[in-house]
């Protein structure tokens, strides 16, 4: 048999033929040296076929042709007679990928990840994608601190030509940070700068906030507070040098070096303003925060560049650029900040889109918006916009972006792109309130029904003294201009509890009923609501329940019927719902009991909550809280049931909750017809876990009393109770939590003192 020899592998590709090969007419093509590959996937890649023309070219187009696809280790072509035969060795394939001794991170995850880079199940097998899979598992154990990481691959054969690959995970210990050290600090002590940072040496709460674990990434983010330290106290030329990263043999400790030069401290002699202004001079220079002779302070004079580029977006430059110039003057350490404003031309908002509301219609997002198409562009409008819609609760992330029109300097679209998160809701939870003991609740919602922004609820609530069952709707849209309308339908029941019987049997009043509510945006932050409505009581009494009880009821009787209508005004400007820093809520509630019902009576309350960040890690926040109530009409007294209660939470922490105040024979609490309370707090970090959000320690001093002319002489004054203690607020994964420890103040004999306060659990 005469064979005629083409090419033996992949690199005679490359190479010029040691001879020519005579041409033929291809009779047929044969494929030897498969295992799993369909011939007809050869074929398929092949540029030759029966009938053509063999000569040396096409031979090695066909073995480059075979070769690209990655499937083979080697390809050869040779010729038996006017055959042509096709000689493969594939390339192993992976049946089985597996990861053992994985804990820091989830297994599937993991698996994920090498399929994303290419190692994967029924892949070909690539030994370098094998060690680039390793190299980058062992760096993402590195930035969970653990360098002791071993990882070894064991490859098994398969028949077939197939292969199993188990990686052996051996993760080590993690290393924890042994030293911080800054070199060449002279104005400030080590230990207070190293309070910037997040990283730290272990100590007594690191084992949960995981700070003492080295990571790039945080000592990255931590030399930059380290500068914005330096540069917010005066230090305009601070610089870091160097940063030395050393590990322990044992690879269990890490040691940290850090090297600064600071400079000298500098104080600004002159703000001067320069270039294009378009506002007046005087407007501009009330917006700057940085003043002269003050020291140098980087914060203040990137408030103050954008709090220009604000002012002049408000006017319509959407591109308008604030540019610093220091001028330096060492012998005195003083310098000048001149902000040189170049405020580009004058921008209109072109179109406006919306993307990524799959359920949500568009009209629900363009109703909050407040910059509008073909109008002039508003940065201030624009950010507005944006907290709206993110206020709406419908969506993740809301993004908001204002690129130029191509060949049209004057003129931006306004892209609002959107994420949608679940808005409807079946809950079922378990929670425990100190004076309520087990709460058991039930709720189904949907804050956005068929997109349209309007929201529906049902819910049950059940404690030892209370349960309630509700169902409401709101319309936040009733009307274009953003009046709302709401239904609620209710019943509740309340038990008190009876310090004579040890049990919930003081009374027991049964309330069904229902209230239309309105709501009228009067500004941004503000917001006037009323609402009407009815309801139906019957109150049960006992045996041991208070003379004032017992001659209300003999009074009015036990089933009454109250026209009921509310009125209120509400703003807030807090940064923050959750942990608040700055700002403040208010709200002012009137309650009335109108004639027509059984009942006529009116409850009014004022409370205020201020805050005020005293640092970055530090708020102070001042609360109060007023109230009054009478009867009127042919109400002689004021329904027992609608009396203020003061103690516990929300108003003197360290006594009983509801406990302040007047009290009949047996020691109950009557409550009153006024109310006070106030609260000063302190809130800080917990020590230890400076960044975490969910954490949040306070020290408190608390004031506060109920009180009633009729029942009692006693004056607010002389009723009013004190205390002061510390506070911890969490928001743990099944909801808030809430824990105090006070000390009462000014305590009087028969006093219920309760020191230690908790409330914990929500829906979950």
């Amino acid at each position: 048999m005469n064979k005629r020899f083409i090419a033996a592998a992949v690199s005679a590709v490359f190479m010029s033929p040691l001879w020519a090969a005579d041409s033929f007419v291809i009779k047929d093509i044969r494929v030897e040296g498969l295992q799993r590959t369909e011939p007809g996937t050869v074929f398929n890649y092949l540029p030759l076929k029966v009938g053509d023309s063999f000569t040396e070219d096409k031979a090695s187009s066909a073995i480059k042709a075979l070769f690209a696809t990655g499937f083979f280790n080697d390809v050869r072509v040779e010729t038996d007679h006017d055959v042509v035969v096709v000689s493969v060795n594939e390339r192993p394939v992976i049946s089985r990928l597996d990861i053992s001794g994985a804990k820091e991170f989830n297994k599937d995850q993991l698996v994920k990840a090498l399929k994303d880079n290419g190692l994967a199940e029924s892949r070909i097998f690539d030994q370098g994608l094998l060690d680039q899979a390793i190299q980058e598992l062992k760096r993402q154990y590195f930035s969970k601190g653990k360098y002791s990481v071993e990882i070894v691959p064991q490859i098994t054969k398969l028949d077939r030509n197939r292969l199993a690959i188990t990686l052996d995970i051996v993760e080590g210990v993690t290393a924890k940070i042994s030293s911080i050290h800054i070199v060449g600090a002279r104005h400030f002590n080590e230990a207070d700068l190293l309070d910037e940072f997040s990283l730290t040496t272990s100590g007594y709460m690191t084992w949960l906030s995981k700070s003492d674990q080295y990571s790039r990434q945080q000592l990255s983010a931590d030399l930059e507070k380290l500068r914005a330290f330096y540069l917010n106290q005066g230090f305009a030329e601070f610089n870091i040098d160097s940063t030395q990263v050393s590990i322990s043999a044992d690879k269990k400790e890490v040691y940290l070096t850090i090297n600064i030069t600071e400079g000298l401290q500098y104080k600004v002699s002159e703000v001067r303003l320069a270039g294009d202004l378009k506002v007046p001079e005087a407007e501009l220079k009330k917006l700057l925060t940085v003043q002269p002779g003050a020291l140098f302070n980087r914060e203040k004079v990137t408030e103050s560049v954008t709090a220009l580029s604000d002012r002049l977006g408000a006017e319509g430059y959407a591109f308008a650029n604030v540019n610093v110039t220091p001028e330096f003057d060492k012998d005195k350490q003083n310098l000048v900040l001149t902000f040189f404003v170049d405020p580009g031309r004058l921008t209109t908002v072109r179109r406006v889109s919306i993307a990524g509301n799959l359920r949500t219609r568009d009209e629900v997002i363009r109703r909050e918006l407040r910059q509008l198409e073909s109008s002039q562009y508003n940065a201030a409008a624009i950010k507005r916009s944006k907290e709206r819609l993110e206020l709406l609760g419908y969506f993740e992330t809301v993004d908001v972006e204002t690129p130029p029109v191509a060949d049209t300097p004057d003129q931006v679209d306004m892209l609002v792109n959107v994420k949608e998160r679940s808005t409807g809701a079946i809950q079922a939870g378990i929670g425990y309130a100190q004076d309520d003991g087990l709460q058991l609740s039930a709720s189904v919602s949907q804050s956005n029904v068929l997109g349209s922004g309007k929201s529906v609820s049902v819910n049950f609530n059940q404690g030892k003294s209370s349960k309630v069952y509700a169902v409401s709707f709101t319309d936040p849209y009733y009307t274009p201009d953003g009046v709302s309308i709401g239904y609620d339908v209710y019943h509740r029941i309340s038990t008190p509890y009876n310090s004579n019987t040890s049990s919930y049997d003081l009374y027991k009043n049964a309330t069904t009923g229902a209230m239309m509510r309105f709501g009228v945006p009067v500004t941004e932050y503000d917001r006037i609501n009323f609402g009407l409505g009815a309801e139906f009581s019957n109150l049960t009494l006992s045996s041991d329940s208070p003379e004032q009880y017992q001659a209300f009821v003999a009074e009015n009787g036990s089933r009454n019927k109250t026209l009921l209508s509310t009125a209120g005004w509400s703003r807030d400007t807090r940064d923050s719902a959750l942990w608040p820093t700055r700002g403040y809520n208010m709200s002012v509630n009137v309650n009335v009991g109108l004639p027509g019902g059984d009942l006529q009576y009116y409850r009014v309350t004022h409370s205020e909550n201020w805050f005020w960040p005293l640092s970055k890690n530090v708020t102070f926040a001042l609360g109060g809280d007023v109230g009054y109530a009478n009867s009127y009409g042919q109400t002689k007294t004021l329904p027992f049931f609608q009396n203020f209660y003061v103690g516990g939470f929300g108003s003197v922490r360290g006594y009983d909750s509801g406990s302040l105040g007047p009290r009949d024979s047996s020691g109950d609490a009557l409550g009153g017809t006024r109310k006070v309370s106030g609260s000063a707090e302190l809130l800080f970090p917990f020590p230890g876990m400076r960044d975490n959000r969910s954490l949040r320690a306070s020290v408190f001093f608390d004031a506060g009393t109920v009180w009633d002319d009729k029942i009692s002489s006693t004056s607010a004054t002389d009723a009013l109770r004190y205390s002061t203690g510390v506070g911890l607020a969490w928001l743990s994964p099944i909801g808030p939590m809430k824990f105090s420890y006070a000390f009462p103040l000014a305590k009087k004999e028969g006093d219920n003192v309760q020191r230690f306060q908790f409330l914990l659990g929500q829906t979950f």
